[in-house]
Order: C-alpha cells, then sequence, then structure tokens
C-alpha cells in the first residue's frame, strides 16, 4: 500500500487537583506526550484525507491513516511538521528557490527526519 503525507480557585479542596494537573502537564512538556498532542486537528484530518486518497477511501485506510499521522506526530513536533511540508512544496519551484529547497543541508536533515517517522508510521499502522 503507498503512504503518502499529502497541530493544545474556587475552594481550596478543587485546587488541590487543579494544581496536581498543572505540575504533571508541565513534566509532560518535553515528551513524545506532549509533543504528539501539539498537532491541530485541522493538520490531522488533512493528513488523513490526503494518505486516504492514495491509499483507498475505506474505513480500515481511515484507521492506518490516523495511525499514521500518531506515530509522526510522535518524532516530529508540529513546527518542524510544517517546516518540512513548506520545504516539500518549495522544492518543486524551478530556478534557485527551488535549488535552494532542494540541496540546503538543514532542509534535507528535517526531510530525512520526516521520512524516518514515515518508515516507522508504515511499519506500524500499514
Amino acid at each position: 500500500m503507498k503512504h503518502t503525507f499529502f497541530p493544545s480557585g474556587a475552594a481550596r479542596s478543587a485546587a488541590l487537583p487543579l494544581m496536581g494537573l498543572a505540575l504533571l502537564s508541565l513534566s509532560l512538556l518535553g515528551s513524545p506526550v506532549a509533543l504528539a498532542n501539539d498537532y491541530p486537528t485541522e493538520s490531522r484530518v488533512d493528513y488523513v484525507l490526503g494518505c486516504m486518497a492514495a491509499n483507498g477511501n475505506s474505513y480500515l485506510t481511515m484507521q492506518k491513516c490516523s495511525c499514521s499521522i500518531d506515530v509522526i506526530a510522535e518524532h516530529l513536533s508540529y513546527e518542524t511538521y510544517e517546516q518540512v511540508a513548506t520545504v516539500l512544496s518549495m522544492q518543486d519551484q524551478r530556478g534557485e528557490l527551488g535549488v535552494l529547497f532542494r540541496t540546503e543541508r538543514g532542509m534535507q536533515d528535517q526531510l530525512r527526519a520526516l521520512r524516518q517517522a514515515q518508515a516507522d508510521a508504515n511499519l506500524r499502522c500499514f
């Protein structure tokens, strides 16, 4: 199957659980769980729709494509994902601008990270 890719004081007794939740969320900020949840719903849906268009519009494919974007979100922050999407769209440009997006090392490293995330998604979801 071809996989394709084309962002979260009333009473004293009520305050304690809220403080606990705040501490928990602070401890998760740098974790994969926090990164996986920074993708907006619109971006997730856009990915799933594109993936389904490339792989078949079935319920099973929707499940696999949803799994895929979740795995990618575990690997890449939404900011990085957006940057890579921009690089991919700009690589088709002609001339000097397109060459920059096709050859600049930092951009190529980001593309490699996305491809690794997609490979993991393929193994885990498809």
